[in-house]
């Protein structure tokens, strides 16, 4: 069942992002920075685009990456493109 509420879809989100990053849960907040507080390289942001169109069956334009430097941005983004 796909996640409804902010709070499951930004688990959903944090749990990919996670994944990819290879960190735990618990070090990532919504406003840490993946480049700069997590060592995230622009290959790891396209493997996060990739896995968030999958995971939510959207189509994220690689030109949004900038925006998508932490959880909220990515939040945001997704958001936008599901149209939540």
């Amino acid at each position: 069942m796909p996640a409804t509420t902010r709070d499951e879809r930004l688990a959903t989100i944090k749990e990919i992002v996670c994944d990819i990053l290879e960190i735990e849960e618990d070090e990532v907040t919504e406003t840490s920075l993946f480049k700069e507080d997590h060592d995230a390289d622009s290959l790891r942001a396209i493997e996060i685009l990739a896995a968030l169109e999958k995971e939510f069956g959207v189509v994220i334009d690689q030109a949004e990456l900038p925006r998508m430097t932490n959880l909220q941005g990515v939040y945001a983004v997704v958001s936008e493109s599901a149209g939540w």
